[in-house]
């Protein structure tokens, strides 16, 4: 009997926990229509590694034949399609579609898959890579559209809820809570300009680009990362903050690009020591370890060893939220930054620059003209690799600017214009190589990436 009495105990305890969690069922009905499936297709090389090994006797007899080697088919034949899968969600009843940057980068097609398994080829309106944004466009009427809430507002420990495509599987829901917010991930670009959600949602591959709901059905994020050693969900994943994302939305729609607020300061986080060091209460804000010379910072009057603790209305308690807050500003806007000089406060009026390769101009294709090399840059004939020119292209892209002296390429040391050309030779096709420079006498270390 007495047995019998715990049990029902433990089930009486355990029964309002239950009833306690939420039910996501209505939340996905009302946004089911809005989901979409992004396949893309694109052409890449085939690399084989066989050699004559492996080889039938008639390819290699076809390639002793005169002639045969000059087959027009032949580069079509080193070439095949590549598949991609990737979320997205409909921002508007005529047809625009948000998602990835990297769902779609390269893409020669893309095709948008709707619940209802309608099909439409997607034109891309325009991406950008440091948010990891693009905007495509439909041609299809009446449609739903998603709500967008204030992801400003969004608190650590709310539910929160994904909707994507998991390594394909078209249209999956997963719950989770809110893990933090602001979190600065490595990326691509050479600053981080987008302060993530973190959430504990089972987001994979094939989530990217999928939308990430509140309790209210609102869109508060988009899924764009993980943070995974096997390649699936560790229970840390990312998500693009939807105040950030509409604010690109917005530009892209404009212009098909977007223009970031620059600063020119290098900055760190405060730890207890310089805390104490400076005269401030407590580890915060962004220690600027250097002013960029001719910078909006400089104009403004940051001196290094200040600690910038407020931009216009937003409190900077960590480095990482400068870039993200100072890149939400247009170039050439007027902004207040707050600022803690040996103990004092202060209000420092400035004018924001532009992010290099961010204006519409950098952006758009042309060609590199005859005396600019592969990286869009054009150097002196002298003793010293200067810079004498800088067009399109991924020197241009990492902030290399006019003037800039060139002391080494891809980890090679570079003390002349010959060992630069030399170098510039041996780089790889593709992938990320790194520039030491020195500009107004100071040194600096960029990073290109080459298409």
């Amino acid at each position: 009997m007495l047995r019998a009495t715990a049990l029902l105990i433990v089930f009486l305890v355990a029964v309002p926990v239950q009833a306690d969690l939420p039910d996501f069922s209505g939340l996905v009905d009302q946004n089911a229509s809005t989901i979409v499936n992004i396949t893309t297709q694109q052409r890449v090389p085939v690399r084989s590694g066989r050699g004559d090994q492996g080889r039938s006797l008639e390819e290699l007899l076809r390639q002793l034949r005169p002639g045969e080697g000059d087959n027009p088919e032949s580069e079509e034949e080193s070439l095949r399609r590549r598949g991609g899968v990737g979320s997205g969600f409909i921002i508007s009843p005529d047809g625009y579609v948000i998602t990835n940057h990297h769902v779609v980068a390269r893409a020669e097609q893309i095709t948008v898959t709707l619940t209802d398994r309608r099909e439409y080829d997607a034109r891309v309106i325009g991406t950008d890579e440091l948010s990891d944004m693009a905007l495509l466009k439909i041609e299809a009427e009446d449609l739903n559209s998603v709500r967008f809430g204030d992801s400003d507002a969004v608190r650590v420990g709310e539910w929160v809820l994904a909707i994507g495509s998991p390594f394909g599987l078209e249209f999956s829901a997963a719950a989770g809570i809110v893990s933090a917010k602001t979190r600065s991930v490595p990326s691509r670009g050479t600053a981080n300009y987008v302060a993530f959600i973190q959430t504990d949602v089972a987001i994979n591959q094939g989530n990217s680009g999928g939308p990430l709901f509140n309790l209210a059905g609102e869109v508060i994020g988009i899924n764009s990362q993980i943070l995974s050693s096997t390649g699936g969900s560790n229970g840390i994943s990312f998500a693009i903050p939807a105040n950030m994302a509409l604010d690109v939305v917005e530009q892209l729609r404009e212009s098909g690009t977007v223009n970031r607020g620059l600063l020119g300061v290098m900055i760190k986080d405060v730890d207890q020591g310089l805390a104490e060091a400076f005269g401030l209460p407590t580890p915060h804000g962004a220690f600027v370890d250097d002013v960029q010379s001719g910078s909006a910072a400089e104009r403004a009057g940051v001196q290094t060893n200040d600690v910038i603790v407020g931009f216009n209305d937003r409190e900077i308690g960590l480095s990482s939220e400068l870039p993200f807050h100072v890149g939400q500003v247009r170039p050439g806007s007027e902004a207040v930054l707050h600022v803690i000089r040996r103990g004092e406060s202060m209000e420092l009026p400035v004018v924001v620059d532009g992010l290099p390769g961010s204006d519409p101009v950098a952006q758009s294709p042309r060609q590199v003209r005859p005396d600019h090399n592969r990286l869009g840059i054009a150097i002196s004939s002298g003793e010293v690799a200067e810079i004498d020119d800088v067009e399109d292209g991924p020197a241009r892209m990492a902030g290399l600017r006019e003037g800039d002296v060139i002391l080494s390429l891809n980890h090679h040391d570079v003390e002349s214009s010959a060992d630069f050309t030399r170098i510039l030779s041996e780089l790889p096709d593709e992938g990320y190589v790194p520039v030491r420079i020195q500009r107004g006498g100071r040194g600096s270390t960029l990073v290109m990436q080459l298409p």
